[in-house]
């Protein structure tokens, strides 16, 4: 029974993964476009970028701005990115990117991901640190 369940797991993991990386470049896409308007101090297109829920936190987009700028400056001034696993978990999806930052420090950033009703939405982030390995 228990390899019959397990099989059955694994079917279903798999079937799963090409509907995964079917969504790679939508989700790059909206990643690298909220990045783009960071740079350019452009808050009201990265808020707009981000999922309701997000919204709902931070209210507005200057706000939005301030945490982006205080909590995640390698995100708000990135030297290079480099798109790594997306992985879908409990239904959810999640994009890593390596990110170095202006000083040249590595930052492992785990995106959630939220389909919305016009496409992907980035509904959270999550600093990882980078392993000697990652370059």
């Amino acid at each position: 029974m228990k390899q019959i369940i397990f099989a059955i797991c694994t079917a279903a993991a798999l079937s799963l993964a090409p509907a995964a990386r079917a969504q790679e470049g939508p989700i790059r896409a909206v990643i690298e476009a909220q990045i783009e308007a960071f740079e350019a101090d452009d808050f009201e297109t990265a808020f707009n970028f981000a999922s309701p829920t997000i919204q709902g936190m931070f209210g507005t987009a200057q706000n939005f701005g301030a945490m982006v700028k205080g909590g995640y400056p390698m995100v708000w001034r990135p030297d290079t990115l480099r798109f790594l696993a997306l992985e879908e978990r409990g239904g959810l999806l999640f994009q890593d990117v390596m990110v170095r930052d202006e000083a040249g420090a590595l930052h492992i950033l785990e995106y959630q991901m939220q389909q919305g009703e016009d496409g992907w939405l980035i509904n959270g982030v999550s600093i990882r640190r980078a392993t000697a390995g990652t370059a």
